[in-house]
C-alpha cells in the first residue's frame, strides 16, 4: 500500500502547486504586451514548469556534489544532458585539478556503558576506518599552554578524540525564550558563555594544529559536533585530519559522549566508516550558452555554484540556485532563442572552497569578462528573490529601472533594490566578476532559516525547497537576462569606492586573487 501512496502525495503536491500558479498566470495583469514576457511567465509559473521533476532528480537521485567526488563528476553529467535535450550548447571547461574522493557509509555505536546508535557521518575528505574498530572516548581538555597539551598527548593513543565543544543543551534558543522564564533563560545563557569562554580560550591555548597533532599522537578517530542552533541539525564540513578518520556526531550525541567521558563513566564506541580517495581528478565548471545575433561578443550570465557540501543532498546550497538557472535558460531558449547578446550559464565548481570555479572562469575567459554586460548570481536556499544590491555600480540602478519597469509586479513588487548600494567583500560567484570589476548582481533570498537549517547542514534536503517560489525566481532570472540581452546601452562599470577600513576597491579584497588550481595550490 505505502509504495501506492508515497507517489501519488508527491505527485499532488507538484500538480497542486504547478495548478495553482497557471490559475494565476491565466489572470495575469502584464505590465507590457511584449510576447517573450508573456511566454516565460506562463511556461516558467505555469504547468510547464521542470523545476520539481529537476530539483528531485538532481537532489534525491544524484544527491550531494561534493567538489572531487563522483557525485560532482555525475551531476555535470546530468546537466549536459537536459541542455542537449533542450538544444542548448554546453561543455565542461577544465581548470585544473582536485583530490578525488568517494563517501561510503557511516555506522557508528555506542557500545559502553551502555548501546546506543549514534547519529553521526564520516567527515568529507576524510579516510575510512578500513572495517570495524572499537575506542575508548576520550575529551580533550582546556589547558593553560601548549606545553600542557603536549603533556596530555600520550593519553590519545588507541582513543577516539572529542575535539569540539560539547554544547550544554541542544534546545535552540528560541524555545527557551518561549517557554522558560527569564531568569533561567539569563542563568542557562551565562552557564553556556562561561563554559565557551573556558572551551575556545584553552583552544587559542593549544594552537591551530590540534587536531593533527592529535592524530599524530596515535588517536584512532577524531570526533567532531557542530551545531547549527537550531532543533536536530548540524553543520557539516571537511575533515580535521586526512591521515585518520574525523567523524560528525549530533549536537546530542557529540553531548552524550563529552559528558561520559568527563564524569570518567568510560564510554567506548564501534565505528564503521569506508571511503576512498580516488587520486587527482578534473576540476571544472558546466558552462552552456545561446548564441548573440547582433552583439555576441556582449555577455549576459547567469550563475549558480554546482557544488555542495556532502552532509545532506546539497538542495538549498545550491541545488536551488542550480535548477533556477536551468529552467532559466529553458525559457530563455523557447521564448528568446536568438537573443541579441550571447547568454551564458555558468554552473560552478569549487565555491565552497573559496569561489575556485567562477575565479577560473574569469581568469580563463577574459572576452566575457570584458563584454560583460550582467551577471546574475544566485546562491542561498529557498524562497523569492527579495533583495538586489547595485554592488556599487552607480550606474546599474538605472537599468534595474527599465528591465523592473517590464516584468510584473507579482515578482517584483517584494524585491528591495539597493541602489547604488556597497560592493560584497565576501559571498558568493557574483564576487568573481566584481572583482574586475564588472557587474555582477547577487539575487538575494531570505537568509535567517537557511542560515540556521539548511546552510551547509545535515538537514539540506529535497523537502525543504519550496517550488511557488523556485518557479517565481527562474522565471525572474529568464526575464532579467532577456532585458539585460536587449537593453540598448552597456551597464556601465562605475563604482563606489569605499572608504578606508570598510573594504577599499576591488583589487584590495581578499577574494580578488589569481585562481586556485589544485587542492595542493
Amino acid at each position: 500500500m505505502m509504495n501506492r501512496i508515497l507517489p501519488r502525495v508527491f505527485l499532488a503536491f507538484a500538480a497542486c502547486a504547478g495548478a495553482t500558479e497557471a490559475r494565476d498566470a491565466a489572470a495575469q495583469t502584464f505590465p507590457t504586451d511584449d510576447p517573450v514576457i508573456r511566454q516565460m511567465w506562463e511556461e516558467g509559473m505555469g504547468e510547464g514548469s521542470q523545476a520539481f521533476d529537476l530539483a528531485q532528480a538532481l537532489t534525491d537521485s544524484i544527491g550531494p556534489r561534493l567538489m572531487g567526488s563522483p557525485g560532482f563528476e555525475a551531476s555535470a553529467d546530468w546537466l549536459l544532458s537536459k541542455y542537449e535535450a533542450w538544444g542548448i550548447e554546453a561543455e565542461k571547461q577544465e581548470y585544473g585539478t582536485w583530490t578525488g574522493w568517494d563517501r561510503g557509509y557511516s555506522h557508528i555505536d555506542l557500545i559502553a556503558p551502555r548501546v546506543r546508535s549514534l547519529e553521526g557521518m564520516l567527515l568529507a575528505w576524510s579516510p575510512g576506518t578500513d572495517g570495524p574498530v572499537e575506542a575508548d572516548v576520550v575529551l580533550m581538555p582546556s589547558v593553560g599552554s601548549r606545553e600542557e597539551f603536549d603533556a596530555w598527548l600520550p593519553a590519545v593513543a588507541g582513543k577516539a578524540v572529542a575535539i569540539s565543544f560539547p554544547e550544554p543543551t541542544c534546545r535552540e534558543d528560541q524555545s527557551w525564550e518561549d517557554h522558560a522564564t527569564e531568569a533561567t533563560v539569563e542563568r542557562m545563557r551565562a552557564a553556556r558563555d562561561e563554559a565557551r569562554r573556558a572551551w575556545f580560550g584553552g583552544m587559542r591555548n593549544v594552537g591551530g594544529d590540534f587536531a593533527q597533532r592529535i592524530a599524530d599522537a596515535g588517536a584512532v578517530a577524531l570526533l567532531t559536533g557542530r551545531w547549527s542552533q537550531g532543533w536536530g541539525v548540524d553543520k557539516i564540513f571537511s575533515s580535521p585530519s586526512r591521515t585518520v578518520p574525523g567523524l560528525h556526531l549530533s549536537c546530542e550525541d557529540y553531548g552524550l559522549l563529552a559528558r561520559l567521558a568527563e564524569r570518567g563513566q568510560s564510554p567506548r564506541v564501534r565505528i564503521d566508516a569506508r571511503a576512498e580517495f580516488l587520486g587527482d581528478v578534473p576540476a571544472f565548471n558546466v558552462v552552456g550558452r545561446i548564441p548573440g545575433t547582433e552583439l555576441p561578443d556582449e555577455y549576459v550570465v547567469l550563475s549558480a555554484h554546482l557544488d555542495s557540501w556532502d552532509g545532506a543532498s546539497g538542495a538549498t546550497d545550491n541545488a536551488t540556485g542550480t535548477i533556477m538557472m536551468m529552467e532559466a535558460m529553458r525559457l530563455l531558449k523557447a521564448a528568446y532563442p536568438n537573443p541579441r547578446r550571447t547568454i551564458l550559464v555558468g554552473h560552478w565548481g569549487g565555491e565552497e572552497q573559496g569561489l575556485i570555479g567562477s575565479t577560473a572562469f574569469a581568469a580563463d575567459n577574459p572576452e566575457v569578462v570584458d563584454g560583460l554586460q550582467a551577471a546574475f548570481n544566485q546562491d542561498n536556499g529557498t524562497w523569492r528573490i527579495d533583495y538586489i544590491r547595485m554592488q556599487g555600480f552607480t550606474g546599474a540602478g538605472a537599468h534595474f529601472g527599465r528591465w523592473f519597469s517590464k516584468i510584473p509586479v507579482e515578482i517584483t513588487g517584494h524585491i528591495e533594490l539597493d541602489i547604488p548600494g556597497v560592493p560584497e567583500t565576501g559571498g558568493s560567484d557574483h564576487m568573481s566578476f566584481i572583482c574586475k570589476p564588472a557587474p555582477g548582481f547577487r539575487l538575494q533570498s531570505n537568509y535567517p532559516d537557511y542560515r540556521q537549517y539548511t546552510w551547509h547542514t545535515n538537514r539540506d534536503t529535497f523537502d525543504k525547497i519550496v517550488f511557488d517560489d523556485l518557479r517565481n525566481n527562474a522565471t525572474l532570472a529568464a526575464m532579467l537576462a532577456y532585458q539585460a540581452s536587449e537593453d540598448p546601452e552597456r551597464v556601465p562599470r562605475d563604482t563606489r569606492v569605499l572608504p578606508a577600513g570598510r573594504g577599499g576597491g576591488p583589487g584590495q579584497w581578499p577574494q580578488c586573487r589569481p585562481p586556485r588550481r589544485s587542492a595542493g595550490g
